[in-house]
């Protein structure tokens, strides 16, 4: 009987583009994950979440508060690898487009920061954490995803040679 893989999936600033697909890919294979996946954390799954001991956390997203970076802390103390996904987490973009701002739109933008308790800089979680793997895209590309997945299923087991 093989192990399941102890799957984590978290979002930070982004639209999000990468869980909807990540949920089309369930609709597809669900009945073949089920048997090898344990996820531990997807807030999109299910309404009780463990973040404890992670073979492999997913997130999507760049970093823009002390909020969003404290977790990112915490996912990578967790998890054995951590997989960057979608644009926002792969480049930053597009959610950390203000950083090209010019000195007056971030003078305009300033108040709003502050209120929210924002960065005046969008991070990618690679300037604050070490990343093992990358699957670009915005939103993902389906196919990268799916290969970086079942390269962590072979590993941990959960997946038996290519059955």
């Amino acid at each position: 009987m093989p192990n399941k893989l102890r799957l984590g999936w978290f979002t930070f600033t982004c639209c999000e583009d990468n869980s909807i697909l990540f949920l089309e890919l369930m609709n597809k294979n669900y009945f073949e994950w089920k048997r090898m996946i344990d996820f531990r954390y997807c807030k999109m799954l299910k309404s009780h979440n463990v973040l404890d001991s992670l073979d492999v956390a997913f997130i999507e997203g760049a970093i823009s508060n002390d909020k969003e970076k404290e977790k990112l802390l915490e996912i990578r103390a967790k998890s054995k690898y951590l997989v960057a996904v979608g644009g926002c987490a792969v480049t930053g973009y597009p959610s950390a487009q203000r950083n090209d701002f010019t000195p007056e739109q971030k003078a305009k933008i300033a108040p709003f920061l502050e209120k929210w308790g924002l960065y005046g800089i969008v991070q990618r979680p690679d300037q604050i954490v070490r990343i093992d793997d990358k699957v670009p895209g915005c939103p993902m590309i389906e196919e990268i995803f799916l290969k970086v997945l079942d390269k962590y299923l072979i590993e941990f087991k959960a997946k038996i040679g290519g059955e």
